[in-house]
């Protein structure tokens, strides 16, 4: 993995799955509107965390990277 083409097709792969969740993102009903997520309205501001939403997207991709990292041994 010490060729430079590496870094560039993982490069690609990265910003083609941002790419994928960005178009596919909206059309996913409970992303955004979990029970712990954080949202306060005033008059004139909004404010909105999405700390539940953080939370199952980190552990579904900390699977996948063990996932990975478990069949590339």
């Amino acid at each position: 993995m010490s060729h430079p083409a590496w870094l560039l097709i993982i490069a690609g792969l990265l910003i083609t799955g941002v790419g994928v969740v960005w178009l596919l993102g909206p059309s996913i009903p409970w992303l955004g509107k979990l029970p712990g997520d954080i949202s306060a309205k005033g008059d004139n501001f909004r404010f909105y965390f999405p700390l539940a939403t953080c939370i199952v997207l980190s552990v579904l991709l900390s699977g996948v990277m063990w996932l990975v990292r478990f069949f590339s041994r």
